[in-house]
């Protein structure tokens, strides 16, 4: 199969025009998308990534490795396992993916229903995150998202941080003291956060500490909470 001509190879000297040789084919940006939280083997991208099979992830990652944007390294510890992560350079990229993200959930056609990764509802909350509605301080919550995709998945922990700065969400497989926890499937979570569905309608999404810290989150994160909170914030 002959390979894509780039848009260089017609003298378009467009900036624009460069980024979509670098990460318009199929798949590019769905695989940054999934490194945008921290490295991960092969087989936990084509976990994540449903739909890809190994050879065209094989292929995406080369292409991202010889652009620059995706390097390859040994995991510290016992055996010999190698983890893909994105360059200083391919991290980045979270602005193009918020920018998409942004741009897109004004679409009629956005699939609201369909089903994404831990790390997708992640950067989903992260894209639309906004400061915490009251000075209280910093209030962290450990989120725990199970992948309601397969029904083998293990849970993913990230920990969000609530000021009146700012509100930011990190990957952290052993979180220490939080305010709250709410542990729920990547189905119901996204529910909540991106269809606006009220805590109160989700009776397996599990909540334990501060409940209104849980509630602020939402509130700070929510895709309808740029215009109007979803959930009165308690506590």
């Amino acid at each position: 199969m002959a390979s894509r001509r780039s848009y260089g190879s017609y003298n378009d000297g467009c900036a624009a025009a460069h980024a979509l040789d670098l990460i318009g084919e199929r798949w590019t940006m769905i695989v940054v998308r999934e490194l945008l939280l921290g490295p991960k083997r092969f087989s936990d991208i084509q976990r994540d990534v449903i739909g890809i099979g190994p050879t065209v992830l094989t292929q995406r990652l080369h292409d991202l490795e010889a652009g620059g944007m995706v390097q390859r390294r040994r995991w510290p510890g016992p055996g010999r396992i190698d983890v893909y992560e994105l360059t200083e350079w391919g991290y980045r990229l979270e602005a193009v993916n918020t920018a998409l993200s942004r741009w897109a959930v004004t679409s009629p056609a956005l699939p609201r229903e369909a089903d994404m990764s831990p790390d997708t509802v992640i950067l989903a909350m992260r894209a639309h995150a906004r400061p915490a509605s009251r000075g209280r301080g910093e209030r962290c919550v450990a989120l725990v998202l199970t992948d309601s995709r397969r029904p083998d998945a293990q849970p993913v922990t990230y920990v969000a941080r609530m000021t009146a700065r700012a509100t930011t969400i990190e990957r952290s497989p052993d979180p220490q003291r939080t305010d709250a926890q709410a542990s729920a499937t990547t189905r119901d979570w996204s529910a909540c956060v991106i269809g606006g569905v009220p805590l109160e309608e989700l009776p397996d999404v599990r909540v334990s500490g501060d409940e209104g810290a849980v509630r602020e989150l939402i509130v700070a994160t929510s895709l309808s909470g740029a215009s109007a909170s979803p959930l009165d914030v308690k506590g």
